[in-house]
């Protein structure tokens, strides 16, 4: 096992970055071995590191921790791209996010990280017809994490959830890549409506802690929401909306507002 880790970090500088950090961790704080072995220095890879935390999080009378494990490491091994996202993910929330100071932090400790690592194995689901199991993870997710993803909504690469308590993602939602979202935010539609139904975000965009975007609307790229705003219309590339309902109240101020978290609005 030893030699197999040897040979994978040195082709997987984050992979190895996380298990340098852990073996820092348990030297800095012993009680904490047992766990972070188990979670971390026990693993060959990313992915099967993501796929224990997986199944010990959402595991329950109802699913056993070896079913979700064999499930998310049959994902994996069959979707590269859960572990390319897995990495642009933790890479995002890293760089945007002050709270968080390694690589491993997010893995262990942080639920929006956890949360859509959880819910992209649901979505791999729902995308090879096993609706069953996928709505069985989304519950679950929504359980445990507070975060409530439906599996059918898309979600970009280096996506942050900031805290990620009470986020709300509807079926038909599409989320782009270096999305950056804060807690209480709703993807959501407007009343019974069938079909396409749900807010598309271009890439770049950032919505602040409270905001609503309801709707078949779109979010332009590198545009920001302001906390607790209400959107209803299209919002317009590289622009900052505000207000309830939100309206257009001056530019993005920056080319990455999504990597910036800049949340202060100039007059």
């Amino acid at each position: 096992m030893a030699e197999l880790r040897a040979h994978i970090t040195t082709l997987d500088p984050v992979w190895q970055r996380i298990c340098d950090e852990a073996t820092d961790t348990i030297q800095r704080e012993p009680l904490m071995g047992g766990f972070v072995h188990a979670s971390i220095l026990h693993h060959p890879t990313l992915e099967r590191a993501l796929a224990y935390r997986f199944a010990s999080k959402l595991a329950s009378n109802d699913m056993s921790e070896q079913i979700l494990r064999e499930i998310a490491e049959e994902a994996h091994t069959n979707e590269a791209e859960l572990g390319q996202s897995a990495r642009a993910d933790l890479t995002a929330v890293f760089d945007r996010d002050p709270a968080c100071e390694t690589y491993l932090q997010p893995i262990l400790f942080f639920k929006g990280y956890q949360a859509l690592q959880a819910y992209r194995i649901g979505h791999w689901l729902w995308t090879h017809d096993r609706r069953e199991m996928a709505y069985f993870i989304q519950t679950r997710v929504s359980e445990v994490f507070g975060v409530d993803i439906h599996p059918n909504a898309r979600m970009g690469r280096g996506v942050m959830l900031d805290h990620a308590h009470s986020i709300v993602i509807g079926e038909t939602a599409v989320v782009g890549d270096n999305v950056s979202m804060l807690h209480s935010v709703t993807l959501g539609g407007t009343g019974k409506e069938d079909g396409d139904r749900h807010p598309k975000i271009g890439n770049g965009v950032m919505i602040g802690a409270g905001a609503k975007v309801l709707g078949n609307i779109t979010v332009g790229q590198c545009s920001r929401i302001a906390a607790g705003s209400v959107v209803l219309r299209d919002v317009p590339a590289c622009s900052t909306v505000a207000g309830v309902p939100a309206k257009v109240v001056g530019t993005a101020g920056c080319d990455q507002p999504s990597i910036s978290m800049d949340q202060v609005i100039n007059d």
